[in-house]
């Protein structure tokens, strides 16, 4: 992938994505910077500087971004050639991509194109539920499945929907939906999955105002997931970045909901730095059936 973290820090992460380079908080890296913060306003492009929402639920990524270079405000970075995604500024913090989550990518392709077919024209479905920007739908379509990407906000699935184009694939179904409520109707349909992707937040909105509250409607979502889940070659990922979670409690909840079942692993996301320093980055459950 065409991204590096150049150094964290001070609360603080380095990180190039392709030519351009951008600087942003990140509350897991509490040791100092590896260079002076001289040097990294020098090759930065965009800063996000914090607003007054950090520590409030639902604001901790308020803030804005400052040019400090010249450089778009959107561009492009190719992931091992399997599709492409666009990044830049967004309004808050982020900027289109979660980096950490390329292990989860890599499950997610060769699970999906793992999964034998007995006929033709017979292939896996993946869910993917707060889907975001796309790259976990764009993996699993680029394996061959059908794909199912739902999130909240129509204007990350409009980006995920850019983001197919660009990597010359189609035929994903988009939906914007509470994910819970989305769940529930397909248990009610009889609907079935090969692939569930779940990575919700700690709090957060439904299109039509419905709350979600991770440790409280987690357990609800995981019950319905256990419904809809095909019970051979199905697959799983949970991914949570909400601190205070841990992987241990990632890997209780999956067990809780498919007892006796299939494989599951567990642990934490991490990124290097070119000086070797491991970042910590949510953690992560699988489920492999």
């Amino acid at each position: 992938m065409e991204y590096r973290l150049l150094d964290c820090g001070e609360q603080e992460k380095l990180e190039q994505w392709g030519p351009y380079v951008t600087i942003r908080p990140e509350p897991h890296a509490r040791w100092p910077r590896s260079k002076p913060v001289e040097w990294w306003m020098e090759q930065a492009h965009w800063y996000f500087e914090p607003g007054s929402g950090q520590g409030i639920p639902g604001r901790e990524d308020s803030g804005t971004w400052k040019r400090l270079k010249e450089a778009p405000s959107l561009w492009t970075i190719d992931y091992k050639g399997l599709f492409k995604m666009q990044v830049g500024p967004t309004a808050f913090k982020h900027v289109g991509l979660f980096p950490e989550q390329a292990s989860n990518w890599d499950f997610v392709y060769n699970k999906a194109e793992a999964i034998p077919v007995k006929a033709p024209g017979v292939v896996p479905w993946v869910l993917n539920l707060f889907a975001y920007t796309g790259a976990a739908s764009l993996a699993a379509k680029a394996a061959g499945a059908e794909v199912v990407h739902l999130d909240a906000l129509r204007q990350m699935v409009t980006r995920a929907k850019e983001n197919m184009e660009l990597s010359g694939l189609s035929g994903i179904r988009w939906v914007v939906e509470d994910a819970l409520t989305f769940v529930k109707r397909e248990v009610r349909r009889g609907n079935t999955y090969h692939g569930i992707i779940l990575d919700p937040p700690a709090f957060g909105r439904g299109p039509k105002g419905e709350r979600w509250k991770l440790q409280e409607d987690l357990p609800v979502l995981l019950e319905g997931c256990s419904r809809i889940l095909e019970k051979k070659y199905g697959f799983l990922v949970l991914n949570v970045y909400t601190q205070g979670f841990v992987a241990e409690e990632a890997g209780r909840w999956i067990r809780k909901f498919f007892p006796g079942k299939g494989n599951v692993t567990f642990g934490t996301l991490y990124i290097k730095d070119v000086f070797e320093k491991k970042m910590p980055a949510g953690v992560f459950a699988r489920l492999e059936l």
